[in-house]
């Protein structure tokens, strides 16, 4: 794997609709739902990973280390931007936030360190097949043109670097067992408060179940979110000789930004 480049989109984020996906309440409140998370989310996978920045003795992977550390950094600001725009659209996620950030902060300090960079290395392998996704299911296309730049970087720069705290897990400790007790944990903490953030907000648009589902149907047919992120990214895992690499994807993003007119080579 090449070192990623940290980049700033340079996203203004100030007039986003509510319905940014589609115009689709539900569809956008799902994709919100992932989207709250991120800010703690990231920063959490940076601690993790950065427990064991001492132990790394390849010096190409410390590299992608440090630039890793970087495009969470920038991933995470980005969305912390993008929860005001939730909060100056109405709805009401301090709660769910603060209820989300203390209950991760208490699970983290008591699971072994191991454990939590099992956790982030696996989390990185689901976020590189939402990823993937966006580049190749028409995701991106249907997307406000202000929300489309955020998530077209974001996604470009997570499967950048979707092996590297998975490297770092192999260098400290490569026990297949603490690989799938990662996966267990991550599918958990991101099924878990994924489906609750979304919940809530489904329940301020107040649309019902009958409504979600009406909504949901006008969208293009795709795979749903279980089996195109959860299920293929669970089979994938547990193949003994697994590597995020396998997946080859790292040239869809230049792809995507040379047809849609867009640089993609700045760093910040």
């Amino acid at each position: 794997m090449a070192i990623p480049i940290p980049r700033d989109p340079d996203v203004d984020l100030s007039g986003v609709p509510r319905h940014w996906l589609g115009g689709n309440a539900a569809a956008t409140a799902i994709s919100n739902g992932l989207n709250m998370l991120f800010p703690a989310g990231e920063r959490f996978f940076v601690r993790s990973v950065n427990r064991y920045v001492d132990r790394i003795q390849d010096p190409v992977l410390r590299e992608q280390v440090r630039a890793f550390f970087k495009q969470e950094g920038k991933h995470a600001s980005a969305h912390d931007d993008l929860n005001d725009v939730l909060r100056a659209q109405g709805f009401a996620i301090d709660a769910f936030l603060d209820r989300y950030e203390r209950i991760t902060r208490w699970i983290e300090k008591r699971v072994p360190a191991r454990l939590n960079l099992a956790g982030t290395a696996a989390a990185e392998h689901y976020t590189a097949i939402m990823a993937e996704g966006a580049f190749t299911k028409g995701i991106l296309d249907e997307l406000d043109p202000r929300m489309q730049k955020l998530l077209a970087w974001h996604a470009a720069e997570e499967i950048e670097h979707k092996a590297v705290a998975f490297d770092v897990l192999r260098e400290v400790d490569d026990r297949y067992a603490l690989r799938i007790a990662g996966l267990i944990y991550a599918t958990l903490m991101l099924g878990m408060f994924w489906a609750t953030a979304t919940t809530m907000l489904l329940r301020q648009e107040k649309l019902g179940l009958r409504g979600t589902l009406r909504e949901l149907r006008k969208m293009r047919a795709g795979d749903p979110v279980i089996q195109r992120v959860f299920l293929r990214g669970i089979r994938q895992y547990i193949r003994r000789d697994f590597h995020p690499s396998d997946n080859g994807t790292e040239h869809l993003a230049a792809q995507w930004f040379a047809a849609h007119g867009h640089p993609f080579t700045e760093a910040a």
